[in-house]
């Protein structure tokens, strides 16, 4: 059996002279398992050394040439402000590897926008669409038989379709979202705190599956009950969410509570701000953990932030993509395939966990 540097060495060198690699085909010649070879690859692939594909491996080309992008690939999101950036770097940091190049539109949450845009890209040629469909406002059977009859490839992108069967037979990458929850309270409850509180942005698509994961991991934890609100976007009107926030603190107070999750993090940084206006310590007087990692580092205090995996979905959603683009009639079509990808807590210095090097 080769020790992983030599099985690397083979990997990388199988993709120089061939350009691809079959996991199956590798793990026989050297005699290892083909889950052994799946995890070097990606270990290669995170370094930046072969792209990933279903079934194996390709090698990086460059960017340049003519030959570079063979294939045009549509991409459809909601907004470039917040979320969505990193996850169209990953796609980019993917696509001269598996020889694409992307287009981009940006629905700014209206369907009419969104189906304006899909058509726009199919009158360009693109033979696959990645898609986070807006769904407020949206009759489900509507969005259904909408992305259902777009005629090419399509993979939806961080949405739930839980029940909803001709959308389920389509490719889907998400973030387990209630997961990132369950690990925030978790890590609270790890800490010492048997209460706690919870504050929600309920306008955005993430909300319910935050709230469903704080209560799995309270009532599995056995804790007890805490305030908990509902916050308003507060960019439109900043004293709606000052008194929002100041309203929770006063609860939290009168409960003795001294831990709370709070989606977003731009609202946890408001958090963090009223605490300290009010005298308190944050974290010793008061735990604070945000969900979403766009700017928490940069918090008067800097948060501890659930990280949702937003470049590492971008790949996979590419690469979910391309290989459906790859089949040839019917005897080649797979399954439909749902991703989810797990978000990682980072700890930083607002929730009195010890902040990680």
């Amino acid at each position: 059996m080769k020790l992983p540097t030599a099985r690397h060495e083979y990997l990388l060198r199988e993709v120089e002279l061939r350009g691809s690699l079959r996991s199956a085909e590798a793990a026989e010649r050297l005699g290892v398992s083909e889950v052994t070879i799946r995890r070097d690859i990606m270990a290669l692939d995170r370094a930046g050394k072969l792209a990933r594909v279903h079934g194996g491996a390709i090698a990086l080309r460059s960017s340049r040439g003519p030959e570079a992008a063979r294939v045009l690939v549509g991409v459809v999101v909601p907004s470039t402000a917040t979320h969505f950036p990193q996850f169209v770097r990953g796609m980019e940091s993917l696509a001269p590897a598996v020889r694409a190049r992307l287009v981009l539109g940006v629905s700014h949450y209206r369907p009419e926008v969104e189906e304006a845009q899909v058509a726009r890209m199919i009158a360009l040629g693109a033979a696959g669409i990645a898609i986070a469909p807006t769904t407020r406002g949206r009759e489900p059977a509507e969005l259904a038989a909408w992305a259902s009859a777009i005629p090419v490839p399509v993979v939806l992108v961080e949405r739930r379709i839980d029940g909803m069967t001709r959308l389920s037979e389509l490719d889907l990458a998400r973030t387990d979202l209630t997961h990132g929850a369950v690990v925030a309270v978790e890590h609270l409850a790890a800490l010492g705190h048997d209460r706690i509180a919870l504050a929600v942005y309920d306008r955005t698509p993430t909300a319910p599956y935050v709230r469903e994961g704080y209560r799995q991991a309270a009532e599995r934890l056995g804790l007890g009950a805490a305030p908990s609100a509902s916050l308003p976007k507060g960019e439109d009107d900043p004293a709606e969410l000052e008194l929002a926030v100041g309203r929770l603190l006063d609860e939290c107070a009168r409960a003795r509570v001294r831990a709370v999750l709070v989606h977003t993090d731009h609202h946890a940084a408001r958090f963090v701000e009223a605490a300290l206006d009010r005298g308190l310590r944050v974290p010793e007087d008061l735990a604070i953990v945000a969900y979403d990692d766009e700017n928490a580092e940069l918090a008067a205090v800097p948060l501890t932030a659930v990280t949702p995996p937003r470049w590492e979905l971008g790949r996979e959603a590419l690469r979910l993509l391309v290989d459906r683009m790859a089949e040839r009639g019917e005897e080649d079509r797979r399954p439909p395939r749902h991703v989810d990808l797990l978000p990682r807590l980072t700890v930083r210095e607002s929730c009195g966990g010890a902040p990680r090097a």
